[in-house]
């Protein structure tokens, strides 16, 4: 396959009018570590991406990024460490989940995690990545170089693209620089484990945590297996389910919230430990990254979105072996392993309707993505929307053709 490497965005542009012209379907790569997210494609060409890399610049005191949308995210966090910052959104890392090997692939970039809408545990609390992008230069699929956004916070100009680009998958356009709102990193980090709750009590806790005043800025229920399998040593010796909830903020205040949301949780349960400063930060970056599914082959991952406090009924629902999923975002993120049968994916699809829920198929083998849809319930509504949207900036759907829904 032939693969095209422009080195600005003069360039880029060419070559996407040129594509457009001829209705020529192209692959958009960054770094290349997303490639297996989403359905598969059918082009004649893929662009390399890499070219736009760098940090362009950097304020700390005005809490402000902007970086070439193939900056690795390695080489932003590092530099966000040296200034006690961090995004705030927790991208998720999804190499592991995608190779199935705890190793990774290939490096994960910044544009990635903007084009895939990604985010960690803090998601109820600080939104996803999308709430944090300030600004996008790209090119869209008729090769017109564009604009949106600015570096504040407060910016209302114009139709809010970043919001519409942040997901799309490259399917709208190739985007070149993003700028982003960066905070700083939490003074003091605690997360509270509680041991051995089933499920439903798993649930009930997180609705009354969550409902709360005491800030909780993650949550998440891991079954024994799962817990066992973690790299944290007082998550992993427990032998037994641990349900997650991390505090944040000056240690003062930590340690008020501690005390009085442990007294709201005493009916439910007790915490049998505490996760301070590194164990917690490695716990949550296991949760985030989606770690105890990383090496379930031949299994499809599905993330599900529904209410919080339909999670426990979902998953009765469906029969799930408890090995089979776990709870993030206090039970309003379930992640799913199942086998790519026909019939479950109907299950799948009733069980969702039922509890007001949506989904999309993560990872899976290339038939498995080829023969699904990416999203269940399937609605004409925003399908309809996607294809308007799709033919407004990509008039001749000659980018990433299919990624995010057939024919589209």
């Amino acid at each position: 396959m032939q693969r095209l490497t422009p080195t600005d965005e003069g360039e880029l542009s060419a070559l996407l009018e040129e594509a457009s012209a001829a209705g020529r379907p192209l692959e958009l790569i960054g770094r290349g570590s997303k490639r297996d997210y989403g359905r598969p494609q059918q082009v004649e060409a893929e662009i390399s991406l890499e070219a736009f890399s760098g940090i362009r610049f950097y304020e700390p005191e005005e809490l402000v990024l902007s970086a070439g949308a193939a900056t690795p995210m390695a080489e932003i966090e590092s530099l966000l460490d040296e200034n006690q910052q961090m995004l705030a959104f927790e991208p998720m890392n999804m190499a592991p989940l995608l190779t199935g090997s705890l190793a990774g692939g290939r490096p994960d970039s910044l544009g990635g995690v903007v084009a895939c809408n990604l985010c960690g545990p803090r998601r109820p609390k600080a939104g996803a990545a999308r709430d944090h992008v300030l600004g996008l230069r790209g090119v869209n699929g008729a090769g017109a170089c564009f604009k949106t956004g600015g570096r504040v916070v407060k910016n209302v100009t114009g139709y809010d693209l970043c919001k519409l680009l942040s997901g799309s998958l490259g399917t709208l356009a190739a985007l070149t620089e993003i700028t982003v709102k960066v905070l700083p990193r939490p003074e003091k980090t605690r997360t509270l484990l509680y041991f051995g709750l089933d499920l439903p009590r798993a649930n009930a806790l997180f609705v009354k945590a969550m409902g709360s005043a005491y800030d909780v800025s993650a949550a998440s229920y891991l079954s024994e297996v799962s817990a066992g399998e973690s790299g944290v040593d007082l998550v992993s010796a427990t032998k037994s389910s641990v349900t997650a909830l991390r505090l944040e903020g000056p240690e003062p205040s930590v340690t008020a919230r501690q005390a009085g949301l442990t007294a709201l949780l005493s009916e439910i349960g007790q915490p049998g430990e505490e996760l301070h400063a590194k164990r917690s930060f490695s716990f949550w970056r296991e949760v985030r990254d989606c770690l105890p599914f990383a090496q379930m082959a031949g299994r499809s991952i599905w993330r599900l979105t529904l209410p919080p406090s339909r999670a426990a009924d979902l998953v009765a629902a469906l029969s799930v072996a408890p090995e089979d999923c776990y709870l993030d975002w206090g039970g309003g993120l379930l992640w799913l392993a199942r086998s790519a049968e026909e019939t479950e994916i109907q299950e799948l699809q009733t069980a969702l309707g039922r509890v007001g829920g949506f989904g999309m198929l993560v990872a899976a083998d290339a038939a498995t993505r080829a023969a699904l849809p990416s999203f269940i319930p399937q609605a004409s509504g925003p399908t309809a929307l996607a294809a308007r949207i799709k033919e407004a900036l990509d008039p001749k759907g000659i980018l990433n053709p299919g990624r995010l829904y057939a024919g589209i």
